[in-house]
């Protein structure tokens, strides 16, 4: 189940960074910046809790 979990995870993250450089690319950077946060946050959460790294 938790392999599944993390590939979830994975595709979040991507999914945010998609998003937070098509806010960059309309000049919305206070929202970049909090989605390539969120990212970062899934991204430690996915390594310490579902990886288990």
């Amino acid at each position: 189940m938790s392999r599944y979990l993390a590939t979830a995870a994975a595709i979040l993250v991507v999914i945010l960074f998609v998003v937070a450089l098509f806010a960059m690319t309309i000049e919305n950077y206070a929202a970049a910046g909090v989605l390539f946060l969120s990212a970062s946050i899934v991204i430690y959460f996915r390594e310490k809790r579902l990886v288990g790294g």
